[in-house]
């Protein structure tokens, strides 16, 4: 009797302690899935988080009489769409150095209306256009002379208090890179403009530079001709909210942004023009 009790108890209990190692090895297990899942929750919320908190991008694109239509149109259609596709992350508006007015284009084209006045201390990124006009002559509606007018508005002052502002880029199209030059507002820095304006880039005091797209640091991006507004918008689209949102800008307007951007950095190339 005493045999069949004892051996009923150590049964028991045996019974007893591998249910009780069954148990925590289970706990073990539950807490191990637990220790993959969570961080890999956590890591999903904060990107959700962190997608919902993208920084947004405002661009102001400036009008001044004379101004050349498609260097407006073209990148205020390409960051207009990147604002669709990145649920608004990017917003786009006509601006001028007088503020809200109907802002005549060059070669007796429309006049565009800017929504109000150009505001050097918000942050994102300030557009300036070239102008649209005979390419020489002394006659009031030649480029050189429409690109000289702004001169004598607020818009100077204006854009050197953009170019002082950290949280600004400036970019221009086509003759919006002499456009500042002439103001004395790129003196050392690299830039390019339409081909029949790079000498007169240089002699306002810029570094030409052969390339469609120029990038002098992060905070000045030029164009060359007339359709390089398309190419620049995209690559500060591309830089500012990534590829994909770039990318199916290109598609929808059946476009690829052409050329390397040109940047002081890397290896220089040899000039053999000049080399011996």
């Amino acid at each position: 009797m005493i045999d069949v009790v004892y051996g009923d108890f150590y049964t028991l209990s045996y019974a007893k302690g591998t249910g009780t190692k069954i148990f925590f090895s289970l706990l073990l297990s539950f807490v191990l899935v637990l220790s993959l899942i969570v961080p890999t929750a956590s890591a999903k919320i904060k990107e959700t988080k962190d997608a919902s908190k993208a920084k947004r991008l405002h661009v102001q694109i400036v009008l001044f009489d004379g101004f050349d239509l498609l260097d407006v149109t073209a990148p205020y259609e390409v960051f207009a769409a990147a604002g669709m596709y990145s649920g608004e992350k990017v917003t786009v508006e006509l601006v001028s150095a007088e503020g809200k007015r109907s802002v005549p284009s060059g070669l007796n084209g429309p006049s565009l209306e800017a929504q109000t006045a150009l505001d050097p201390n918000r942050s994102g990124i300030i557009l300036v256009p070239g102008a649209a006009g005979k390419p020489t002559g002394n006659t009031e509606d030649t480029i050189p002379n429409i690109l000289r007018q702004p001169n004598e508005t607020d818009l100077p002052d204006l854009m050197k208090q953009a170019f002082d502002n950290k949280e600004v880029t400036v970019a221009t199209v086509c003759g919006g890179s002499l456009l500042l030059a002439m103001q004395g507002l790129l003196k050392d820095r690299h830039a390019v403009t339409h081909h029949i304006g790079m000498d007169a880039l240089e002699a306002a005091g810029a570094i030409p530079v052969q390339a469609r797209v120029v990038e002098d640091g992060p905070r000045l991006v030029s164009g060359g001709g007339v359709t390089s507004g398309l190419d620049v918008a995209l690559y500060l689209v591309e830089r500012e909210l990534g590829p994909q949102i770039a990318n199916a800008v290109e598609t929808l307007f059946e476009y690829e942004r052409r050329g390397t951007v040109w940047k002081a950095k890397g290896i220089a190339p040899i000039d053999f023009t000049t080399s011996q």
